[in-house]
């Protein structure tokens, strides 16, 4: 992977430092609960801890990617096509994205309303899944919507 110079480096916005959060404190927690079990003096509720850090931060790396068009492609098949099936196998693929995107949505949409008055909580801690389950439904909505976005006007090729 090439690293990007420091004149093609783009600011880092808040969505940056949202997903440094979630990791480092992903990372934090399981150093402690690593020195802690080692050490006789468990961390409890850890993993639940770090579940919930896992979760804006990968929304985070996942809105970063779409808005820099920076996702893993292959491009064995279409850098063998003409430019006009190029533009339009880039379309159909940002398309099935979007509705993948707004299928996820749908279904974290539905769950999120099914168990909002169950009070759904973690088991060592009680942490709320209500939070968490709105991030993944907002995230889920936002990258289909750039993705629609993105079957709507594609960019070209490279």
């Amino acid at each position: 992977m090439d690293e990007m110079s420091s004149e093609e480096q783009s600011p880092r916005g808040p969505l940056f430092y949202i997903g440094s959060a979630g990791l480092l404190t992903m990372m934090a927690v399981e150093a402690v609960a690593v020195i802690g079990r080692h050490t006789g003096l468990p961390v409890t509720g850890a993993l639940e801890i770090v579940q919930f850090a896992i979760v804006p931060a990968a929304c985070a790396a996942m809105l970063i990617a779409t808005l820099r068009g920076a996702h893993a492609a292959v491009h064995m098949l279409t850098d063998r096509m003409s430019k006009s099936a190029q533009r339009l196998a880039h379309r159909i693929g940002a398309a099935l994205a979007s509705a993948c995107f707004a299928a996820l949505c749908a279904g974290s949409a539905w769950l999120t309303a099914e168990a909002w008055n169950s009070f759904e909580q973690t088991e060592v801690l009680d942490i709320s899944f209500r939070p968490i389950r709105l991030v993944v439904t907002v995230t889920a909505a936002a990258l289909s919507v750039l993705f629609l976005r993105k079957a709507m006007r594609p960019e070209k090729p490279e």
